[in-house]
């Protein structure tokens, strides 16, 4: 227990300092943000600073936090490593980031940032990307949540009836305003997740749960390395690239720059509370990290968190932690196919304001997502987690590129520069090696993924010393 407490204290600090320097660097200022030099009413509207940093943390703590946490724990107590100080370090500046040079730039997507600060190639193979993964999430984040709600209610509703529900859901989120559907039902959806959060801690410390202190051996049970594997599955608990598709439909939103640390920085940290939560929930309930592991297996991420929740809580109380669980995909699979709706406008740059030209894009974007829910969502997923983390790696590249070009002292763009290389190493790696990718050997994989990590870290220090010269 002890370790979790200094979990939670050292992403507090986190938030307290680092966030700070995000701050500093960064320089927000009193600027007319979009929220009002754009305001249409249906994207672009003023929320207040609550609903603002609610609807951020809800767009992005989807199943990651959860599922990706309780797979994460099956590498042991050392997945909290990764969590507190991979949100801090890199998740926490890679959501501030998007969201603010977004919205300085008129609420912008991150694919037409990649083509400010990177490129024009970068730019159509950003838009491609983030749609493709936009798909993904929004198909995640469909199925998951259409289980659980099967395992609660009569056999007649099963699997197929709540997916079609859910997607009925997401085609009005798609659709309406955003200050419509989202901006009031997320403060309730956020209740129940705050109620989730605090319920599973509950029930760990009421029944006498033991959790294991950190260390870093590994204890996968298949033996499974830590590295890359750890850290692509963990994914929206630490750092995820999701959320720079995310960042900026609230950076349309903030009424002040001077807000961003909160929302952003703040929501990212206050996911990873709840990726500790669940991984904590995880490997207390089971004892080990084989018996974790089997029961994924055997029951599907879904099926854990019916086993943890109700085996912690009890019927009612499990049933009160299931829907926090549900609320979390469902309020990611929303916004994911509403920044899908974005970005498709601005390639084919057909005005949002008129409900016929989202009805345009809306439609075919959700009958795609409908017919991939018939796919396996294991398969989804790990390819959800690979494209997921190497967004996250590029969008921190073209925060780089922006502080070289923006900030005073340019060596402060090392705030980005290291944890995008990090990501570097962590994303090729990954693909060489994984079932899903390349399937090459560790003696290849291991020094690829490093290469190809410093190589770009050395164009970016020829770049900062380019600059520093100019």
């Amino acid at each position: 227990m002890i370790s979790l407490i200094i979990s939670f204290l050292v992403l507090i600090a986190g938030y307290v300092f680092y966030g700070r320097l995000a701050d500093k660097v960064f320089s927000p200022d009193d600027r007319k943000t979009p929220a009002y030099t754009k305001q249409d009413g249906v994207d672009f509207i003023p929320l207040p600073t609550w609903k603002a940093f609610l609807v951020q943390l809800l767009n992005i703590a989807g199943t990651g936090p959860i599922f990706g946490a309780l797979m994460g724990a099956c590498f042991g107590p050392v997945v909290f490593l990764w969590i507190i100080f991979g949100s801090v370090l890199a998740g926490g500046i890679h959501d501030y980031m998007s969201g603010m040079i977004s919205e300085r730039h008129d609420g912008a997507s991150i694919a037409e940032l990649s083509g400010i600060y990177l490129g024009n190639g970068a730019m159509w193979f950003m838009r491609v990307f983030s749609v493709l993964l936009l798909l993904l999430t929004g198909t995640v984040f469909v199925t998951s949540p259409a289980a659980l709600l099967a395992r609660l209610t009569p056999e007649t509703f099963g699997n197929s009836f709540w997916i079609i529900v859910i997607l009925v859901y997401y085609v009005l989120a798609t659709l309406l305003p955003i200050d419509k559907i989202i901006g009031k039902l997320y403060p309730v959806f956020g209740a129940v997740l705050i109620m989730m959060a605090a319920g599973i801690i509950f029930g760990i410390v009421a029944g006498g749960y033991t959790i294991p202190e950190i260390h870093f051996e590994n204890q996968h049970p298949s033996g499974l390395p830590i590295w890359p594997f750890m850290f692509i599955t963990v994914a929206c608990g630490a750092i995820s690239g999701f959320h720079s598709t995310q960042s900026p439909m609230v950076a349309k939103c903030i009424e002040s720059e001077k807000l961003g640390r909160k929302i952003f920085y703040g929501a990212m940290l206050s996911e990873s509370v709840i990726a500790l939560i669940w991984a904590a929930g995880g490997v207390a309930f089971y004892g080990a990290t084989e018996a974790l592991s089997s029961a994924i297996g055997e029951m599907g991420q879904s099926g854990v968190v019916y086993d943890v929740s109700t085996g912690l809580l009890g019927k009612v109380g499990g049933v009160l932690a299931i829907v926090g669980v549900v609320a979390c995909p469902i309020t990611s699979g929303d916004t994911a196919f509403r920044s899908a709706r974005l970005i498709l406008a601005e390639i084919t740059k057909l005005e949002q304001k008129h409900i016929r030209n989202r009805l345009v894009i809306t439609v075919p974007l959700l009958g795609l997502g409908a017919v991939l829910t018939q796919l396996d969502f294991n398969v989804l997923w790990r390819y959800f987690s690979w494209s997921n983390q190497t967004l996250a790696m590029i969008a921190l590249w073209v925060a780089t590129a922006y502080l070289l070009k923006t900030s005073e002292k340019k060596i402060a763009s090392l705030i980005t520069a290291l944890p995008a290389s990090f990501m570097t190493a962590v994303s090729v790696t990954y693909i060489l090696m994984a079932d899903e990718g390349l399937k090459m050997s560790a003696m290849v994989s291991y020094p690829a993924g490093i290469i190809a990590a410093c190589a770009l870290l050395i164009v970016y220090l020829i770049k900062l010393s380019a600059y520093n010269r100019s």
